[in-house]
């Protein structure tokens, strides 16, 4: 009697995935055997298409081997010059002009090992594309395609007739050729399109897939002459109180004025919550910070219940909070639907550490709202320009930074720094700063402030970049209205470009912690 076979050896599984970092090696292997002639993807270029946009990003798995690959981004596509490169739409194959709210997947490279072909592996890679178009109610996909096979013809061609003679099928493409068949048609021709692509004389075919189930009532993508944010900023005040009720009545009050301004954001400054320390014995600063941290709980439940009752993001300057014995200095960002983020300060002060014991954390965050993206900086992490540079690589438009610091100089830092940010990145940047003295409570000397909010430099923004300012050392509100519109049109056609035309190819910034 024959035994019953395990079918089980026979499987090899086919799997369609998003791209993950422990891909790279394999796909930058893959791509030098699929363009033999042209210059590879580098890791970063790979790590940021995953960082910007990792559902756009598709491989396919063959019993635990990489055997094809896409990449793409989305953008507004009339945008961008009839006659693009490659490298204009890409921004150098990094993707940081990925535009979330664009209409048009942009498809930048499809490859199929070449062990692998005639398997349909390109027509799954379209097939998943095509998919994710529908899921995020996009217009089409639009495509730069070579036309490897015209140096054959190109003497006897010109361009415009190779690429018809491949679209009524008198002439095989390897690359055009596919791309008819699974429904896309042709735009135009562009000229230079891909500077090492010698087989296609530099020429590439403009080709589209339309989406026939597109949604023109998709509210996402309504055209928006403006997109206005309102951001109170506060100058906090650190004076003695005598229970949390006392700082619960300050931090409400303010928030109510934030709200009756129809802000969109409160913002209020950096360890404001050492106020709390005012009514409490314990004067050694290590031993007291452990006692603030008894107050988490309370603070978190009191901001959420602000940003729900008076339908405002609150960025809640921040905390110091025990987690696991160790100490972090974290600032809280209560969403107006009751929902919070976190983000833990990188960099630690000299005093920080010698006097709180306090701990630095390791990632970059960048948090969605009603109002776009942002990201919290905590005082001395703006004087780190990497950190500003990540963050908006990741889709920040507003970088918070809740603040505290002693005397004019160390404020200078903060501001400066604040407002260099603002230029290099092309992004709107917030301070909110504590005023006043705390007579009782150890290491929280003298303080000094001058709250703002800063924009980039040119001509659309006011004129000195300063959206508004406080006056300084006094306990006041500043109230601003930035516009992400704007600034959308800024990085696009901006007077410069600093986020576009970085010199990727002789420096670019690791992340390490994704």
């Amino acid at each position: 009697m024959s035994k019953k076979i395990d079918v089980s050896k026979f499987e090899k599984k086919m799997t369609i995935r998003n791209i993950e970092a422990t891909d790279f090696d394999e796909i930058i292997e893959m791509q030098k055997l699929c363009f033999p002639n042209m210059e590879p993807w580098e890791i970063d270029h790979l790590q940021s298409h995953i960082d910007i946009f990792p559902e756009g990003q598709f491989c396919v798995e063959y019993d635990g081997k990489i055997i094809g690959s896409c990449s793409s981004l989305i953008i507004n596509f009339d945008e961008y010059d009839d006659q693009h490169t490659w490298d204009e739409i890409t921004d150098n194959g990094y993707i940081t002009n990925h535009d979330p709210e664009g209409y048009n997947l942009y498809g930048i490279e499809v490859m199929v090992h070449p062990e692998y072909r005639r398997m349909k592996i390109g027509r799954r890679l379209y097939e998943v594309r095509k998919d994710l178009v529908r899921e995020l109610n996009l217009k089409s996909i639009i495509i730069g395609g070579r036309i490897p096979n015209y140096f054959k013809f190109a003497k006897e061609m010109t361009p415009r007739q190779y690429v018809e003679e491949v679209t009524i099928h008198n002439i095989y493409d390897p690359v055009l050729t596919f791309q008819v068949m699974n429904g896309f048609t042709l735009k135009r021709i562009n000229q230079n399109y891909l500077e090492d692509d010698r087989a296609s004389l530099r020429y590439a075919t403009l080709m589209e897939w339309n989406n026939i189930d597109y949604r023109t009532t998709s509210p996402k993508r309504q055209f928006k002459t403006s997109f206005p944010v309102r951001i109170t900023t506060i100058q906090y005040e650190m004076k003695k109180i005598s229970s949390f009720d006392d700082f619960a009545v300050q931090c409400e009050y303010y928030t109510d004025v934030a709200a009756s301004y129809n802000s969109d954001f409160a913002v209020f400054p950096e360890i404001f919550t050492l106020q709390l320390l005012s009514f409490l014995p314990e004067k050694s600063p290590s031993l007291a910070i452990r006692r603030l941290t008894e107050f988490t709980e309370d603070y978190l439940d009191l901001f959420t219940h602000l940003a729900v009752k008076y339908n405002v993001n609150i960025v809640g300057g921040s905390h110091f909070v025990e987690e696991e014995g160790k100490i972090y200095n974290i600032a809280y960002l209560f969403r107006r639907d009751g929902t919070i983020e976190k983000q833990y300060k990188l960099h630690i002060t000299p005093n920080e550490r010698k006097f709180w014991g306090i701990t630095g954390g390791n990632n970059v965050n960048v948090f969605d709202t009603d109002c776009g993206k942002v990201a919290i900086q905590i005082c001395y992490d703006i004087e780190f320009p990497e950190l500003a540079r990540i963050a908006v690589d990741k889709g920040a438009n507003i970088i918070f930074t809740p603040f505290c610091t002693d005397d004019r100089q160390g404020y200078l830092r903060v501001r400066y720094c604040s407002q260099a940010r603002a230029i290099e990145n092309q992004v709107y940047t917030v301070l909110s700063g504590t005023v006043g003295n705390l007579t009782d409570v150890e290491n929280m000397d003298i303080q000094y402030a001058q709250s703002g909010i800063f924009s980039p430099s040119d001509f659309t923004f006011p004129r000195d970049g300063i959206v508004g300012e406080g006056q300084a050392n006094i306990e006041t509100v500043v109230v601003g209205d930035v516009d992400l519109e704007i600034l959308r049109r800024n990085r696009r056609a901006g007077s410069v470009n600093q986020l576009r035309d970085r010199r990727h190819d002789i420096y670019q910034i690791h992340y390490k912690n994704k």
